[in-house]
């Protein structure tokens, strides 16, 4: 019985680990084949590939739009990040300390850029900054600053229910203690409480930066003439050509976000952080 017992463990555990194993196969294994296409040196797709090259990835240096897109892309996707960590930052910590009316309403209303489509949100915005620039002759649209703050409306339900789980998580009697001590709210707040949500800050500051630098639907809707971001000028390519020029810049992107990930992991350990 107990030689059974063990057994059924040990089965067990090792259904769960091919189960991970494959999971996480099948979300790798596009990034894989992506990286692989972007070393083909033959310009139409056939396998076996006729060999391998760099030349794609020169190609897509000499693309002014991919490099245009990118830092454009970069810029705005930081300076959402910085706007929506300005919201929900202050968002989490009435949400989790306050109780009123309406409460619920208000989670919902911060959360409802999830369940709103992307391309919804984004003919919304571009009528929204038309009126505002009739109202006020300050120009957003086609702006970097227009574009960030679209793209810190899709930022802000990451960044709360992060921010609002670590919170939800922490003894307010530490906060409390240092209250009692003479510490005033907001010096309590920098010098206790953030620190110890620090690694949910950085969650928050990272999903946030993913979501902005890989967002279409509403940079479309926001860009001036002439001005594009990376997705758009994947996409813009894409629609005269196709060749691994476009596998060598989603590698780009890849080794973005993965930048991202290790950053994080210096910082804070990336097993605080999910």
């Amino acid at each position: 019985m107990v030689w059974g017992s063990g057994f059924r463990e040990r089965l067990g555990r090792f259904a769960f680990r091919t189960a991970a194993a494959l999971g996480l196969g099948l979300v790798l294994l596009p990034l894989v084949l992506v990286a692989w296409l972007s070393f083909f040196s033959n310009e139409i797709l056939s396998l076996p590939p006729e060999g391998y090259s760099l030349r794609w990835y020169g190609a897509a240096l000499a693309q002014p739009q991919f490099i245009g897109g990118l830092w454009t892309s970069a810029a705005v996707a930081l300076l959402a990040t910085a706007v929506g960590l300005l919201v929900t930052l202050p968002a989490s910590f009435v949400l989790t300390r306050r109780a009123f009316p309406g409460r619920e309403a208000v989670v919902q209303l911060l959360m409802s850029p999830l369940v709103v489509p992307a391309i919804v949100i984004g003919s919304a915005l571009y009528m929204a900054f038309v009126e505002f620039e009739v109202m006020t002759e300050m120009p957003l649209t086609g702006s970097v600053a227009g574009l960030a703050l679209g793209h810190a409306l899709l930022t802000i339900p990451w960044g709360l229910r992060l921010l609002t789980a670590n919170l939800a998580g922490l003894n307010p009697a530490i906060e409390e203690a240092a209250l009692s001590l003479g510490a005033r709210p907001v010096v309590a707040v920098a010098k206790v409480t953030l620190p110890l949500i620090w690694p949910g800050v950085v969650a928050a500051a990272l999903f946030s930066f993913v979501v902005s630098f890989g967002n279409l639907e509403v940079s479309l809707f926001l860009v001036a003439p002439g001005q594009t971001t990376l997705p758009i000028a994947i996409l813009q390519y894409l629609q005269w050509k196709i060749d691994p020029t476009i596998a060598a810049v989603s590698v780009v992107q890849i080794l973005v976000v993965a930048a991202g990930l290790l950053l994080t992991d210096r910082l804070v350990g990336l097993g605080r952080v999910v």
